[in-house]
């Protein structure tokens, strides 16, 4: 008798009024629900006003180059395969040293956990969160993954633009698909399969996910 699969994991943030967003939006995130009654009984509609970085979500190439992939074009199986979640015990930022232990391979698809998994759970915005340094951003793409995801709002530093710039067009610059704000305080380092697809915007520069592990 074959064994009985793995159950999936939800590692997907939901988006509410409570999630965490980055300080320098132009407008907090809204979500607001309305109910109203008609005659059948009652309705209820939910009104959002969020931007495409907020919660759980995928960054496409135009978001830092303009004429870049948009999240529409993302094939499909782009994000659905196996994946490998790795933990990183450096709690500043994620290093070439540290990532040379894993053996990290051409096309695969690359989630790092970090101890802001239990920053997300705060509930408010950790300026110091762990971030992807340059030199391992170029790492990353010298090794030709296909897929970078981290568990905070973004892969670059809060307090250092350049880094968040280069880091972003380095990964999403070279045909990286990125997914940030993923949600592993329950998930182990280890193998894993990922299910994980953008909301269809035209012409989007990101998209909320819904992002699933299940382990090999």
């Amino acid at each position: 008798m074959a064994a009985e699969k793995a159950k999936w994991i939800d590692i997907s943030y939901p988006l509410s009024k409570e999630m965490l967003y980055w300080p320098h939006d132009p407008v907090p995130p809204s979500v607001v629900s309305n109910s109203m009654k008609v005659e059948e009984g009652t309705i209820t509609m939910t009104q959002m006003t969020i931007n495409t970085h907020h919660s759980t979500h995928i960054d496409a190439p135009r978001h830092f180059f303009p004429d870049g992939q948009t999240v529409d074009q993302m094939p499909l199986d782009a994000i659905m395969g196996p994946a490998r979640v790795i933990e990183i015990k450096d709690t500043v930022s994620i290093k070439p040293e540290e990532l040379e232990a894993h053996n990290i391979q051409k096309g695969e698809r690359i989630l790092f956990k970090t101890i802001n998994s239990s920053y997300y759970q705060k509930g408010k915005f950790v300026e110091d969160f762990v971030y992807i340094s340059t030199e391992a951003a170029h790492y990353l793409k010298d090794k030709g993954v296909a897929v970078v995801g981290i568990d905070y709002l973004a892969i670059g530093s809060f307090k250092d633009r350049d880094n968040l710039i280069e880091v972003h067009k380095t990964l999403v610059g070279n045909g990286i698909w990125v997914i940030e704000a993923i949600n592993l305080s329950e998930v182990k380092a280890g193998r894993y399969e990922i299910i994980c697809l953008p909301i269809k915007i035209k012409d989007g520069d990101a998209a909320q996910a819904r992002a699933i592990l299940r382990a090999l």
